[in-house]
Formats: structure tokens, sequence, C-alpha cells
């Protein structure tokens, strides 16, 4: 794999207010630059005679039908150029009100970006808005393109007006502009060639603006990141590979390597790096897709980031501090669940607290702090159902931006600014301490699965006193194991008596005693076994302490009693237990549906 070609390749993004010649401007430089196909500008300069429609250049990147209708860009286009210095990818960002969100898609890949204003109409909400967003995402080489100069007769003066109010706007949200830049992308002017009606403009053309941008330094210096993807497993003609798939975002990695994953905190080293209808490969740099395969098989899914535990290891938790720029036509609600995007991975998530909200074309700070309204931005924090692992954006802003969902539609997006600790910060560390140094057995979970036809599980039974409990709980231990089943019912007390007994009647030491029970069941359902476990009214924070020791999708909550007395989640509700054969098979129905156990036809 050849990951290094000789000419140098940037991405930029052009953004502004619609209708200010984002698109003419690209269609400009795709043609002074001879970067279209042999024959392409001949071929739309004829279908506009065809139509008897006067010809633009925006029309050479607008290829959507509904665009040239619409007269507006909807969707980031990109556009590939060459200059003498290097390749260009320009992402060209939508402009009108309503596609803001796929202006914050395009510019999340940007290096370096181009305002552009219309000399005619000025600075409008939008001008102000892409800045701000460009400013959030992190980008700071921007230059500023004062359009349509040839509709204002060349004025010295109207631009030096834009310059005066746009500056002093962007230095206010800490963006400092490369420099302005007069053109009319409609005739060329100061495109590709510096021009006499622009005498008094004494600096370079367009062209020369973008060859000055900065190369970003190279990822492949940062810290090792590969968001999970998938994870395939093939087991035809003897091929019994799991293949851990993902797009590397940063750093580098090899064959033999130590690799973590997170926020599970598991490891293991890579064995061989698969490239997708290629050879296998020795080393993947930024930007490349492949799937690792491993030494010692771990399980893993989709959302966690492979890092090199040599390496500055990224941020694990479930409340984030953060920048929010919202999107959605209703305004946020604090209660309200959303789904939250980094990377792959995909949590709910709400609104925990509003520290301060600004309108983002005006800066203004708005009073109130309980709702964020459409093109507002706003420092939150967030508070997620499970932990995700994410860099702060000054760590690293690849992995420290991310999106809002709602009905799978995007919401809006922002960038993470810190990591705040959670109920569970404690005890995660002990988890990453124990998954580092956890001796990996020669038997993989799925080989025990498929050896005793059962997936490992914890069967919490929990509810209020006297319900019935444990005998259930013996009495499914029975079932299952009369069924053939590799099963075990672990009282409390086995542990309270055994491995709290340093603990057993001190003040306080409730969530350490859960931890204990967890590292146990952790251990229980290594081997590979279906564990029950009984205990009186757990909480939603009990459950989440005992996830953060066993995998979440490891765990069924059984609740029994007609009143749910506490905020507890669970997968199953037996209001009365006068049949205890019943409540069994009830609950027997539940892990078949779950695949926990095999369901006959």
């Amino acid at each position: 794999m050849n990951c290094h070609d000789s000419k140098e390749k940037m991405n930029i993004v052009i953004a502004g207010h619609v209708d200010h010649g984002k698109s003419t401007i690209i269609g400009r430089l795709l043609s002074d630059t001879k970067s279209l196909p042999e024959g392409k500008l001949e071929e739309v300069k004829e279908r506009c005679a065809r139509n008897s429609k006067i010809f633009e250049y925006a029309f050479l990147i607008d290829a959507l039908k509904d665009e040239q209708s619409q007269g507006i860009t909807i969707d980031t286009a990109r556009v590939f150029f060459k200059t003498k210095k290097r390749d260009y990818i320009i992402l060209d960002a939508p402009g009108h009100i309503e596609f803001l969100k796929n202006m914050v898609t395009g510019a999340s890949r940007a290096e370096a970006a181009l305002l552009v204003i219309d000399a005619q109409e000025g600075i409008k909400e939008n001008s102000k808005r892409h800045g701000y967003i460009l400013s959030m995402l992190g980008i700071k080489q921007i230059s500023v393109i004062v359009n349509k100069m040839d509709l204002v007769s060349y004025s010295k003066d109207i631009f030096d007006g834009i310059v005066k109010d746009y500056s002093q706007f962007l230095s206010d949200i800490n963006l400092h502009p490369l420099c302005f830049i007069p053109v009319s992308g409609i005739t060329g002017i100061n495109i590709s060639e510096n021009n006499k009606e622009l005498a008094w403009y004494k600096d370079g053309n367009l062209v020369d603006v973008l060859d000055n941008f900065e190369k970003e330094a190279s990822l492949i210096n940062k810290p090792f990141r590969m968001f999970v993807q998938d994870v395939y497993k093939f087991s035809s003609f003897g091929d019994n590979r799991r293949i851990i798939a993902g797009t590397v975002h940063s750093g580098s990695i090899r064959t033999g390597d130590e690799i973590t994953f997170y926020p599970s905190g598991k490891k293991s080293k890579v064995k061989t790096i698969e490239s997708f209808n290629g050879s296998p490969v020795k080393e993947l740099y930024p930007g490349y897709a492949a799937g690792l395969t491993l030494q010692e098989q771990i399980y893993v899914t989709r959302g966690e980031i492979a890092v090199k535990p040599e390496e500055k290891r990224p941020e694990v938790t479930s409340r984030l501090k953060v920048s929010l720029f919202w999107l959605g036509k209703e305004p946020v609600v604090k209660d309200k669940e959303y789904t939250l995007k980094v990377g792959t991975a995909k949590v709910p998530v709400s609104i925990e607290k509003i520290n301060r909200i600004i309108d983002a074309s005006t800066l203004d700070e708005i009073n109130t702090k309980e709702i964020i309204n459409r093109h507002d931005v706003a420092e939150c924090i967030l508070k997620l159902k499970k932990p995700v692992a994410f860099d702060t954006v000054e760590e690293l802003p690849v992995t420290g931006r991310f999106i809002v969902a709602d009905n799978y539609e995007i919401r809006g997006g922002g960038i993470i600014l810190e990591a705040l600790e959670d109920k569970q910060t404690s005890v995660r560390s002990k988890v990453f301490r124990r998954n580092s140094k956890w001796e990996q057995s020669m038997i993989d979970k799925e080989q025990r699965a498929e050896k005793y036809n059962q997936r490992s599980t914890l069967v919490l039974i929990t509810g209020g006193k006297n319900t019935g409990k444990k005998p259930v709980a013996k009495s499914l231990e029975r079932k299952l194991f009369e069924d053939g089943k590799f099963v075990y019912f672990m009282g409390i007390g086995n542990v309270l008596y055994g491995v709290d007994a340093d603990i057993k009647g001190k003040n306080n030491n409730k969530e350490e005693h859960l931890r204990r029970v967890a590292e146990v069941a952790n251990i229980l359902l290594d081997t590979g076994i279906i564990l029950i476990v009984t205990a009186i009214e757990l909480r939603g924070e009990d459950i989440e302490l005992i996830e953060t020791v066993i995998p979440a999708d490891r765990t069924v909550t059984i609740w029994m009693g007609e009143e749910v007395t506490t905020d507890v989640s669970y997968d199953l509700k037996v209001r009365e237990n006068k049949n205890p054969e019943e409540t069994v098979n009830k609950i027997k129905r539940l892990l078949q549906e779950r695949g926990v156990i095999f369901k006959p036809w």
C-alpha cells in the first residue's frame, strides 16, 4: 500500500451566505486552472445555449437537477482542481439557512476555509453563522473573499468597510483571517491573475491565496485513533477470522503492535492488517480503511476507539462539557432524549445543564438558560446513557466533534470541550487496569458459546422484599440445568461473607459491594456460564455500575413485584409470582428471545 503520494493535497471548505457567489468562484477556479475534463466547459455552454439559458460558471459544479432549478446549493459538493503547488478538494458548503447542517458536514473535513461575502449585499446573518461554525470546528486558516466587486465598480472604500466590520466580528470569536481578497467570480477578475480594475489591491490573486495556506501537520504524528466501524466473523471454508473494520483517523499501526479498545479497555495485539479487495499490508496510516485481526480474540463492538497503550489514551465518560450549535426546527428540550454520535458510537443523550447561550449571528448572550433555539450556540453539559471514548477538540479535533440527531435527522453538532467525571469514573479506572492485566484464555467466548450452546449472561433478579426472588432464581437455575445448560445461582451472601468480609458492616460500602459482586460475576461469565444473581431494589445507578464492570449486552434484568420502587430499567416485569413455574418459563422465553439460549422452532 502506497500511503504517500508525491504531490501535496489539501481539503478546503468554501462557505458564505446564499447567492454570494461560491459556486461561481469554484467554477472559475476549475476553468482558469484548467482542471476541467476536456470539453466539459464547451459541453455546459452548449447545453445552456440549447435550452436558451444564460451560461453561468456555477453550472460546472451544480450537477443536481434541483440545485439548478432552485438556484441554490443544497449539498456539500466535492470539487477537485489543481495548481502547480498542490491538488485541492474544495467542499462547496451550502449558504441557504435551511442547509446549515450540510455546511457543518463539509467544514468538519476541511483544513482551511474560504468565506465569501457579496460586496453589494455586505455581511449577512449566515456570513456570521458560518464564521462561528468554522471557529467551533477548530479551523484556524481562513481567508475572506469579497465577491461581485464588479457590482460596486471595484470600490476600495466598500471593500475596506467590509474588511473592518467582518474582521471585528471574527476577532470576537477568536478567528483571525489570513487575508481579505476582492474578486469578481462572474468576470474572472482576480481569480488566477491580478487585474488593472483592482490596481489598488497589491496582494496576490485567489490562486495565490490558496497556495499560501499551510498544510496542517500530518495526523500521522498524532496518537493512533481508529473508530470501530464493524466486526466481521467468517465461518465458511475454514476461515475463522474475526476482522475489526474501521478507518484510521490519526497515527499509525503496524502488525505486532499492542492495541487497546475504549471504552471497554480491552487489549490484544495486531495479528494482520487486511485491506479490502487487496493483499494484507504491514502498516496503516490516516485516511485508510482496513480490517484488523488480533492475536488474542476479544469482544469489541462498533463505536469503540482503538489506540496504542503507550500513547495518550482517549477520555472515557458519560458526562461531557460541549459547545453545541443547534440546527433543529424545534428548540432543545432539557429532559428530552436525543442521539449523540461521536465517530461511529451512537448513544442516547440529554441536556443535563445549560451554562450559557449566545446568538451566533450577533454574539449576544441570551438570558434564558432553559431553551436552545434554532441557530443558537450553547455551552452545556450532556449526560449520556453510557460512556463513550473521545478526545477533547483541543487534543485532537478529529475525535472531538459530535452530532446530535433526533428521529434519524441531524439536529445539531459541536465540539467537546472537557470530559467531566461521572458516578462510575472511579470504578471505570479499576476496570481499565483490570483489563490491561487480564490474561486471555486460549478458549474465547465464541468457542465456549458454540460448545455450550448458550451465551454467557448475568441474569439479575431484583424487586422489593418478599416477592419471591430467591425461589424463582433457584427454580430458574434448576430448569436451565435440566435443559443441559451451564448455569449457576450466586446468592449475595456468597460474596458478602467471603470476598466482602473486610468491608462487611462498614458504612457507605454498597458501591464497593456491588463492584465486587460484578467483578466475581465477570470472572464467572468468562467461563461461559449463565449466572443468576438476586438483589433487593436495584437502582438505575446500580445497574450502571454493574454494566461498567460487565458489558451491558451481557446483562438481563428482571423486576419482581407489582410496584416498581426504583428508577431501574428492566427487561421483564413479573407482577405476581403465584405460579413460580410460569414465572420461570417467562424468564426462559426472554432468554431465548435475547439469544442467550437456543430457541427451538
